[in-house]
């Protein structure tokens, strides 16, 4: 008798544990829920805004830009479970994520970008440069061969990370029946980043855009608490919980508003197309999505439609709307 008890608590273990498994694994897309304890460094994936941007046809002619910085304006600090840290809330590195950014445009042909952010370093360098032909090679005037002149810009890109809102939501679900129960818990933030373009030759603000970026986080946990026998108490708990990274999210955003504000230069004459009957597409979901006749989620499936038909083969979602409304 004494064995079949046994028997049949080890059998409710082992369901029990199995379901805390089974719960542990779920929303990890195949992947095991626990990590590694080493792993391999890796470049990570194209964002589906970094293909947006690698999408985009070529310009007439290159725009030379500088980015004299991207600094995080909200003056935010990191919070915790003990009180708010001294860490920031958001990456400091989001200069040289807007670098990039304007480097993807149209796959590098859109903007020739110019130094700005540590220009001491680079005028130092230059003036070693100087130095040491001056000492060694006799020159009075420097050949312009060997150090030619630096390039300069004709528009500046200003803005930073101007908001960082948490738990804009937050909710969760959770059941028992009978001490077996489990957990659902998620949790929204939003970034916020502003870009605007700058003629230097004016000091006139050409355009600006705004764009923003969800952070999504989610807690699963399943736990069991319950007598199998007099004064023998289960106990089992598992779980886990996945954060969006900050730092993805943001570069989404970034490449977002660099997005928005190549279109909306179009828009204003600032610059133009190569081929406008090829951008004719974009340019169109990105009013549409502006204007908010649709969500950005219609506009990738149309970006996927582009890279598998080719642009000028493909008749954009704002205008088959307009055929079936007419229709």
């Amino acid at each position: 008798m004494k064995s079949v008890k046994r028997l049949s608590k080890l059998a409710f273990c082992s369901v029990a544990l199995a379901s805390l498994a089974a719960c542990t694994t779920v929303g990890t897309s195949g992947r095991d829920a626990i990590p590694e304890s080493t792993s391999l460094a890796f470049f990570p994936k194209k964002t589906q805004t970094q293909l947006l941007l690698n999408d985009l046809p070529a310009p007439e002619r290159q725009v030379a830009i500088a980015v004299y910085g991207f600094t995080d304006q909200t003056g935010q600090f990191k919070p915790n479970e003990a009180g708010q840290t001294l860490s920031r809330a958001v990456t400091q590195g989001a200069g040289s994520m807007l670098v990039k950014a304007l480097q993807e445009a149209g796959n590098r042909n859109w903007f020739t970008i110019v130094e700005r952010e540590r220009l001491d370093n680079l005028l130092k360098e230059r003036q070693i440069i100087r130095e040491m032909r001056q000492r060694y090679l006799g020159e009075e005037e420097i050949n312009t061969q060997a150090l030619p002149a630096l390039l300069f810009a004709g528009v500046l890109i200003e803005g930073g990370i101007v908001g960082y809102d948490t738990n804009t939501l937050t909710g969760g679900a959770g059941a028992a029946f009978l001490g077996i129960g489990a957990r659902q818990e998620y949790r929204q933030d939003t970034v916020t980043v502003y870009l605007r373009a700058v003629s230097v030759r004016t000091g006139e603000v050409l355009t600006n855009v705004t764009a923003s970026k969800t952070i999504a986080s989610q807690a699963l946990g399943a736990s069991a608490f319950k007598f199998v026998a007099f004064k023998e108490l289960l106990e089992a708990e598992a779980g886990f919980t996945t954060n969006e990274p900050d730092q993805v999210a943001l570069q989404q955003a970034i490449e977002k508003a660099v997005y928005g504000l190549i279109m909306e230069g179009e828009e204003l004459d600032l610059w133009r197309f190569a081929d406008k009957q090829k951008a004719a597409p974009m340019i169109a979901s990105y009013r549409a999505e502006r204007d908010g006749n649709f969500s950005s989620r219609d506009v990738q499936e149309a970006a996927q439609q582009w890279r598998a038909a080719g642009p000028t083969n493909v008749v954009s979602k704002k205008e088959e709307v307009d055929r079936k409304g007419g229709s």
